[in-house]
């Protein structure tokens, strides 16, 4: 899943010139008022049918064998595009490169993804840790969700919930540890009987993260929660 320095630099530097020059952030290309322009955004990675609850690309839109053996806490996922080249880049971007622009992109690609958002009564960024949060400097699923609850008109609560444990980076574990790792990662003080929340953020991999934090909302109270991700990882990525 990680990209180059090399490609990770270009991102940026094109990033810049195209809020000067109005240029496609990918191939240069004039795109108007466009980060992208509509070539390259066709041929951005996607799938047409994926599993309805963890949003692993299958052969069909039925909810696929791993969640009917083992349903996870969340009810629901979405997922905007696969998590391949170029998005991996953008999101790198976004995420280490403070790209924010990229934020309201990746956004309105959600909401076209997600379609109908008459079944949610609340968005919720998952939090980080502290630590992080000020070395990074800014939460990229906030700086997602602030757009989401703009242009859908839900509301928003970045501070529903914390994250009382500053786990070991994901990708630095083994599939089968990284459900361990977040065990008891997040906290929620605050009822949520009946409500049906969604919870945004950037990548989902193995969907541990967001399987813990989906325990500790619903056991809050929250009556559905389900994901809304700019991007999946392929099955065995």
């Amino acid at each position: 899943m990680s990209i180059s320095l090399r490609t990770f630099l270009n991102i940026g530097a094109k990033f810049r010139q195209t809020l000067l020059a109005q240029d496609c952030l990918l191939c240069q290309a004039a795109s108007g008022e466009r980060l992208l322009c509509e070539a390259c955004e066709r041929e951005l990675p996607s799938t047409a049918s994926a599993c309805p609850r963890c949003a692993l690309a299958g052969s069909s839109n039925a909810e696929c064998g791993a969640c009917i053996a083992d349903p996870p806490h969340y009810d629901a996922s979405y997922a905007a595009f696969i998590y391949a080249y170029p998005v991996d880049a953008l999101i790198q971007a976004l995420k280490y490169g403070g790209q924010l622009a990229l934020a309201e992109w990746f956004a309105h690609k959600l909401l076209q993804r997600v379609g109908q958002v008459a079944g949610v009564d609340l968005i919720v960024p998952l939090p980080l840790h502290p630590a992080r949060l000020a070395e990074r400097g800014f939460n990229q699923a906030a700086e997602m969700a602030k757009v989401l609850s703009r242009f859908s008109g839900i509301a928003m609560d970045a501070r529903l919930a914390r994250r009382v444990r500053d786990t070991a980076p994901q990708t630095a574990l083994p599939w089968r540890e990284r459900a361990a790792n977040m065990r008891q990662a997040f906290a929620c003080e605050r009822d949520l009987a009946g409500l049906r929340v969604a919870v945004v953020d950037d990548v989902m991999t193995t969907g541990a993260t967001l399987a813990e934090f989906a325990r500790t909302l619903k056991r809050s109270g929250a009556a559905r929660v389900e994901n809304w991700v700019v991007a999946r990882t392929p099955r065995g990525v």
